[in-house]
């Protein structure tokens, strides 16, 4: 769930030889103007009705983190929720990876295929409170997880930590219930600041870090990845994990 997607050059060259293959259509002489506009009215209506879909989603998922938080704060002495960011793909991001995924251009296709329409990122302080809040989540009953992947137990090569979930949620609609996927990232503060950080740098130098800046960032993993584990050993001075059945040691939710 990236706050910006970077397009390489190659995936740029065929989004616009598809629209060059359109703009051919349209300027045809023998064209049908009507039915081409026709045409793109419906597409334009089938993404903004995806779009919408997906908003609606979110909406239902932050209902079910803000009543988590609004729980904790009004009621507890201590919140496992630090902070909640939302994010929906633009059109242009969803058909850039659309095209990038390969495959139909149909609606129904790229559901399938794009996972990250949608993407909720709930901030937390400590690791085991990551767990936590994905347990709680977990437990709803109108909730399905699809998905999960654990990249605090099994960090990527690059040193990025971070819970990934694809939950389902449903969504009432006026005639019928449509059942959005939505990607959850639960992670701490540490690891946001780093995910953060990386994902500037990489944005601002198309993902070819010089090997001075890759070392300085392998490094800061480390001392995140530290900082974390210091920061949890402390935890229970500030409030212990509650004892429930079935609970378990973070990194052993996700097999």
């Amino acid at each position: 769930m990236d706050d910006a997607e970077t397009i390489d050059g190659e995936t740029s060259q065929r989004v616009s030889a598809l629209v060059q293959a359109q703009q051919a259509q349209l300027v045809r002489p023998d064209a049908d103007q009507e039915l081409l506009a026709a045409q793109l009215k419906q597409v334009h209506q089938e993404f903004t009705r995806l779009r919408m879909h997906y908003q609606f989603g979110i909406d239902e998922v932050e209902t079910k983190v803000n009543i988590l938080r609004q729980e904790f704060e009004q009621i507890h002495d201590y919140s496992p929720i630090e902070h909640v960011r939302s994010r929906l793909k633009s059109t242009e991001s969803l058909i850039e990876k659309a095209v990038r995924t390969g495959g139909d251009m149909t609606i129904p296709a790229i559901r399938t295929r794009v996972h990250d329409i949608a993407g909720v990122r709930i901030t937390c302080s400590f690791v085991s409170d990551v767990y936590w809040i994905a347990d709680m989540l977990r437990r709803q009953p109108d909730l399905e997880v699809l998905t999960v992947k654990d990249y605090i137990a099994s960090p990527k090569r690059n040193g990025y930590r971070s819970l990934h979930l694809i939950v389902q949620v449903p969504v009432f609609l006026s005639e019928h219930t449509e059942y959005v996927p939505v990607e959850l990232q639960l992670r701490t503060i540490a690891m946001d600041f780093w995910a953060s950080t990386e994902h500037k740098l990489s944005y601002k130098y198309r993902k070819n870090l010089p090997p001075r800046l890759r070392e300085e960032l392998d490094d800061a993993a480390r001392v995140a990845a530290d900082l974390d584990s210091r920061m949890e050993r402390m935890r229970t001075e500030i409030r212990p994990m509650p004892d429930r059945d079935g609970d378990h040691q973070a990194g052993a939710r996700t097999s």
